[in-house]
């Protein structure tokens, strides 16, 4: 059973397009018997949102519900909600699923469930913003969709993170290069803008020039430089060895780490 509605939100109708709450239900009655348990938000990891996608976050949750509770689909919509404030209500709740969780019984009075956090990002229904690249605090709601029921919010469940999603590549010359002349390795950061559905430089990132001599496994840092206009990299290094230039992105708290695909020069 697939349920469409509108909540309202601090920031005005929200469209909330995996939970129906009708407006004869804004103030329910009775709430569903429903305490969530364990909410596990992209196994832990921080979210990483594209500028111009729609990114799923996989969700794992539990709850207890009073006995003889139909936790069917048809009867109980339950998923995580992302917030930011004191607690969670149907008037602060800012990032939650498309669709509603499956659940399974796994005793009379508990369930466990797999949902997801859909993040939208540019596009006219993007709801997401430059500004929450941030920490954020989960909750979850359940919503009962016969005549009488109506919405529970539940609370600090846990914290989780949404960073920007990062793109960085190296371009190192000449190729070949004789040995001891300057090699100039250039490259570009850049990272998700949500607000306009593209990608725009990291100006004043940190961002470190590692090499990897032929043969070897692991690659060592030369260098660390800052981006400049657009994201821009440049630094020169002299040519002694063959082997592979990268640029590394160590991240931040609102951007994704990264590191570039390395680029191979040839000393002669």
């Amino acid at each position: 059973m697939r349920i469409r509605a509108t909540v309202a939100a601090v920031t005005g109708a929200l469209a909330l397009s995996a939970f129906v709450v009708p407006a004869a239900q804004a103030a329910p009655a009775a709430a569903p018997d429903v305490t969530f348990t364990k909410v596990t938000v992209n196994n832990g990891k921080p979210i990483v949102a594209r500028a111009a996608a729609t990114t799923s976050v996989p969700v794992t949750y539990t709850f207890k519900h009073a006995a003889g509770l139909d936790i069917g689909s048809d009867n109980l919509l339950t998923g995580p909600a992302l917030y930011v404030g004191a607690s969670l209500s149907v008037d602060n709740i800012r990032l939650i699923g498309d669709e509603p969780g499956t659940c399974t019984a796994t005793s009379s009075t508990t369930a466990s469930c797999k949902g997801f956090i859909d993040l939208h990002a540019g596009g006219d229904e993007a709801n997401l913003r430059n500004t929450d690249a941030r920490t954020w605090k989960v909750g979850a709601v359940a919503i009962s969709t016969t005549d009488e029921g109506g919405v529970k919010t539940q609370s600090g469940l846990g914290t989780t993170q949404i960073k920007f999603h990062s793109k960085l590549n190296t371009d190192a010359t000449p190729e070949p290069v004789r040995k001891g002349a300057t090699i100039t390795v250039k490259g570009t950061l850049t990272r998700a803008n949500w607000d306009t559905g593209k990608y725009t430089g990291y100006v004043n990132a940190p961002v470190t020039l590692q090499f990897k001599k032929k043969g070897a496994t692991t690659f060592t840092t030369v260098k660390t430089i800052k981006a400049g206009a657009a994201g821009a990299l440049k630094t020169t290094v002299k040519a002694s060895v063959d082997g592979t230039y990268r640029y590394a992105f160590a991240g931040s708290s609102t951007t994704a780490p990264i590191n570039a695909v390395g680029d191979v020069i040839d000393v002669k």
